[in-house]
C-alpha cells in the first residue's frame, strides 16, 4: 500500500516520533497506519515520544579535559529527576557525550546527535538511554576549547566550569597552570563572574550601569550641591567597584583577598617559569533558565488513574 508525505506527517502528529522513523514505520507496514503505530510501539519509539514531551530540568553539568589532546569540554545533559541524574547509567552517558565532543568536535548539538559512535548515531544512543532510564533526556548545550584547559565539577554535577589559558612552552601543561586553573574554576563556580575582564563587558551594559549609578548618586540628598566634576569622579569609583564584582580577573582572589585573580594568575605563571594568560571560561549550572514543572508526583499519579 502506497503512502504519502501527508501520511508521514499524520503519523508524526499522532506519536510525536521523528519524521524519518515515521517514514520507516510506514515503509515496514506497507503504508498501513495502524500497523505503523504498532511498529513504533514495538520499537519503543512511541513510548519514547511521550517521554520527550516531559520537562527535563535536572541532570548534570560536566566538564572534562583530555590533556594529551589539549582539548576541554563542558556540557549540560538534562533528565527529569535528580534520582535518574545520579544513576550510573546516566553518568556514564554524560561522560560518553563529553568524549564524543572531544574526539569529533561537532559544531552544535544537532551535529553531535548526528555523530557516529560504534555504528550508531548519538541520537540512537540517546534514544536507547531514554528507554533504559525511563525518563526524557536531552543534551542541552556544550562548549569545546582547544589549548591549555582545566575543568572543574562542583556538587556532583550541579555546576561545571571550563577555563582556558594561553601559555608559552614553559607554562603549558605545567602543575602551576593546572593548580591555577582549578583555583580559578572554583572561584567561578562560587561567585559566577559574568565577564572575563572590563573589555569583555558590552558597551550597552556599561552605559546602562552608569545611568543607574548616576541616578543613585543624584537621588542622594548629600550630593545635591556637588559639582558635575565631583559627580563624575564618584561615577568612576562606582564603576570600578562594579567591574570588580562582575569581571573575573578584577575580582579579589577567594584564597587570598590581597590579590586579584589577575595577580594570582601572574603569580602562578612565575611559579611555572613562563607566561600564561587566562583567556576564556564557561560556567554551566544544571537547569538554569529551564521552566520546571509545578505538578507534584501525587497529582501526576492521580491524573494517570483518571
Amino acid at each position: 500500500m502506497a503512502f504519502t508525505s501527508k501520511d508521514v506527517m499524520a503519523l508524526r502528529e499522532k506519536t510525536g516520533v521523528g519524521m524519518m522513523d515515521c517514514k520507516k514505520a510506514l515503509q515496514e507496514s506497507d503504508g498501513d497506519m495502524d500497523k505503523a503505530l504498532d511498529y513504533l510501539r514495538e520499537k519503543g519509539l512511541a513510548k519514547q515520544a511521550k517521554k520527550a514531551t516531559r520537562v527535563a530540568a535536572e541532570g548534570m553539568a560536566y566538564a572534562a579535559v583530555d590533556y594529551d589532546k589539549k582539548v576541554g569540554v563542558v556540557v549540560e545533559v538534562n533528565s527529569e529527576t535528580d534520582f535518574a541524574a545520579k544513576s550510573d547509567k546516566f553518568i556514564e552517558f554524560v561522560k560518553e557525550v563529553a568524549q564524543v565532543i572531544i574526539d569529533q568536535n561537532p559544531a552544535d548539538v544537532d551535529a553531535l546527535m548526528a555523530a557516529a559512535v560504534n555504528g550508531q548515531t548519538m541520537a540512537d544512543i540517546l534514544r536507547d538511554k531514554v528507554m533504559v532510564i525511563g525518563e526524557n533526556l536531552s543534551v542541552r548545550r556544550f562548549v569545546r576549547y582547544e589549548g591549555d584547559c582545566v575543568a572543574y565539577v562542583h556538587g556532583g554535577g550541579r555546576i561545571g566550569v571550563l577555563v582556558k589559558f594561553e601559555a608559552d612552552a614553559a607554562a603549558s601543561g605545567s602543575e602551576a597552570l593546572i593548580e591555577c586553573g582549578k583555583d580559578v574554576a572554583m572561584q567561578i563556580a562560587a561567585l559566577n563572574a559574568a565577564y572575563l575582564d572590563e573589555a569583555s563587558v558590552p558597551a550597552d551594559v556599561v552605559a546602562h550601569e552608569k545611568e543607574v549609578q548616576l541616578a543613585l548618586i543624584k537621588n542622594d540628598p548629600k550630593n545635591a550641591n556637588k559639582p558635575d566634576a565631583i559627580l563624575e569622579k564618584m561615577i568612576i569609583g562606582k564603576m570600578n567597584k562594579y567591574f570588580e564584582e562582575v569581571c573575573l580577573l578584577k575580582q579579589a582572589f577567594v584564597k587570598d583577598g590581597n590579590l586579584t585573580v589577575a595577580q594570582y594568575v601572574e603569580q602562578q605563571a612565575k611559579a611555572a617559569g613562563g607566561e600564561m594568560k587566562l583567556v576564556s571560561f564557561v560556567r554551566y549550572e544544571k537547569g538554569e533558565g529551564i521552566q520546571k514543572r509545578e505538578d507534584d508526583f501525587a497529582s501526576e499519579v492521580a491524573s494517570m488513574v483518571k
